[in-house]
């Protein structure tokens, strides 16, 4: 078995990713040194660089299917024209690191337009300008008194239901600057996210989403997995770029968080939820005692 991130046309609900179909899965949310290029051609190539990150997904792979995707992007062991060059670097996910194999790109010509936050799937998605996108929200974007206050409720009338991402926790890893409190954060390390699925206008994310998350330098936007209605789904979503230790949140924004939950997420999940930012609460009592 071969481990290999792909960060292009081989992530989930792109146009290849057919060809490793048998794949396992290591994590949907990963990331490696290098800058990301819009190839020009529906494609993105990366180079290598220790300035910037580029974001994907890491899987194992069959020696099979490693040759498959050799041929996919025009790699040939020791050939002196390739496409794209296979090498092997440090992998980042949120339970550590491990080496894979990256495509990165062999003549210059495919390094046509810089990807300035290193994500292929954002970047096609919000370059669409009458378009639509899933969108799921798991912390205080649950809160319709707050959309109503920002007056831009009308950007999320269209509630598709209650979405599950699984091999996920919920936890509060980004200290806040108005308050120094905990901020609400997914955390690929097992467990179960519940949250409400909206479908919104690209305009939204544009307009509202990536301001209220300071994406990307506090938050990002990735796109996740999530079961709704019983079918597997792609939806975008915000996560924290740089996780810290969880601090409990504030009051106030532990009520936005809990009065989006109320009659739309189980209550079961609700009561873990409550469980859990009460344990912050007590530690951070019991710390700040000391």
């Amino acid at each position: 078995m071969r481990k290999v991130f792909v960060y292009g046309t081989l992530r989930k609900g792109e146009g290849n990713a057919h060809l490793k179909k048998n794949a396992s899965c290591i994590a949907e949310q990963c990331w490696t040194n290098g800058k990301l290029y819009d190839a020009g051609y529906g494609y993105p190539a990366m180079k290598q660089s220790q300035s910037s990150y580029v974001y994907g997904e890491l899987y194992s792979v069959t020696e099979t299917e490693l040759n498959r995707l050799d041929v996919l992007e025009g790699y040939r062991r020791g050939g002196s024209s390739n496409l794209y060059e296979r090498v092997e670097q440090t992998v980042y996910t949120d339970k550590g690191q491990s080496n894979a194999y990256v495509y990165v790109a062999g003549p210059e010509m495919l390094l046509n337009k810089r990807i300035p936050w290193g994500d292929w799937k954002e970047y096609k998605w919000t370059k669409k300008q009458n378009d639509s996108i899933l969108y799921f929200a798991y912390g205080s974007c649950m809160d319709n008194k707050r959309f109503i206050e920002k007056r831009v409720d009308a950007y999320f009338q269209d509630m598709l239901g209650v979405g599950v991402l699984d091999n996920y926790t919920l936890r509060f890893t980004r200290k806040s600057k108005e308050d120094g409190m905990g901020r609400a954060d997914i955390v690929e390390e097992g467990g179960r996210v519940e949250g409400k699925v909206y479908k919104i206008p690209i305009e939204a994310l544009k307009n509202y989403l990536y301001q209220r998350e300071g994406a990307p330098t506090a938050y990002r936007a990735t796109f996740v997995t999530i079961k709704l209605h019983g079918k597997d789904i792609q939806a975008l979503t915000f996560t924290v770029k740089d996780k810290e230790e969880e601090t409990a949140p504030s009051a106030k924004y532990e009520e936005e968080i809990l009065r989006g939950a109320d009659g739309y997420l189980s209550a079961d999940y609700i009561s873990k939820l409550k469980t859990h930012i009460n344990f912050l609460k007590n530690l951070h009592q019991t710390i700040g005692g000391m």
